[in-house]
């Protein structure tokens, strides 16, 4: 039997649930945006046949509000994660040095990684949203400044889409990371959980983009195309991972010979990923139907992460047999 099963849970509530989730659309999505952002501007610069780095840039619908999501998200990421400290008002101790004030860093302290990887994400995402907020508020006389001009242009821009994206997908796998670092069964008896939840975050971040561009029409047919594709493609991984994940729990994975494991098999396997999977084949889009798969897929990657985070939770030992509370 793995010594994990020995040991004390550390009584993580709902607030750090809801953190694994969001934090994983905010990562991912902000990736999706910066993909698509990119890659318009790469084919139109490809079209005209010039590299202009000092035109102003401007970015379609789904690409702000892919930015809002990931800003949005870190805020709210780093809220939860306060409200969970049993003293929120000492945050900030996360970061900096009670006594000298200066920065504090440990590398080996995987709490002290993530806070700052988040505060990192949060810097690129405010400075993308700050970049493209102007051409849904073009009154605002902050966002005509020059500052944020220079954010427009495609130099500044492509800086802050590939340090942004590699934070934020730091963020969405290295909530996996943290559990698995965790001496806790389930969590630190398999080295996948962190490429798990990275595949299952950016599942749910294409859903979330999905979702919000069927429901406010803010992208054309070929754009929700693409991401239904890269939807489709990333549940299958996701599924392939799930199942290599559990083979490698061994003999721990009979935690889930429950209703633990009954809820990952209906609620993750069938509705979160073989259902939407199914749906996003048809050639034919229909709104509704994409909003369904969406919000299946949200559901989803809800359910993993509570499935993952409470049943190690509830794990306690009767002689030489493992169940649950």
């Amino acid at each position: 039997m793995s010594d994990t099963f020995f040991t004390a849970a550390p009584h993580w509530t709902w607030w750090i649930l809801l953190y694994f989730f969001i934090g994983g659309i905010a990562g991912t999505a902000f990736m999706l945006a910066s993909l698509m952002d990119w890659e318009r501007v790469g084919s139109r610069e490809s079209r005209a046949g010039s590299h202009e780095s000092g035109v102003a840039r401007t970015a379609p619908p789904l690409v702000r509000y892919g930015y809002y999501l990931a800003f949005v998200g870190v805020c709210i990421s780093g809220l939860l994660l306060t409200i969970d400290l049993s003293r929120p008002l000492r945050f900030w101790h996360m970061l900096i040095e009670n006594h000298t004030g200066q920065p504090m860093f440990k590398a080996w302290e995987p709490m002290s990684v993530g806070s700052w990887g988040l505060m990192i994400f949060g810097l690129f995402s405010f400075l993308a949203t700050l970049s493209v907020l102007g051409e849904d508020w073009p009154k605002l006389g902050l966002l005509r400044s020059a500052p944020v001009r220079l954010l427009r242009r495609p130099g500044p821009g492509m800086v802050i889409a590939v340090l942004g994206t590699i934070a934020g997908l730091f963020i969405a796998g290295y909530t996996g990371v943290l559990l698995a670092v965790t001496n806790r069964p389930v969590w630190a008896d398999s080295h996948l959980l962190g490429l798990l939840f990275l595949v299952s975050g950016a599942s749910t971040g294409a859903a979330a983009l999905i979702l919000l561009a069927t429901r406010r029409r803010l992208a054309d047919h070929g754009t929700v195309s693409w991401l239904v594709w890269f939807d489709r493609n990333v549940l299958l991984l996701e599924l392939l991972v799930l199942i290599a994940f559990l083979i490698s729990l061994g003999s721990v994975a009979r935690v889930y010979l429950s209703w633990w494991g009954l809820l990952l098999l209906l609620g993750v396997v069938g509705a979160g990923i073989i259902v939407p999977w199914l749906s996003e084949r048809s050639p034919n889009h229909q709104p509704r139907v994409l909003m369904r798969s969406a919000a299946l897929v949200l559901l989803g990657g809800f359910l993993l992460r509570m499935v993952v985070l409470l049943s190690s939770e509830q794990i306690h030992v009767i002689g030489s047999r493992v169940t649950g509370k």
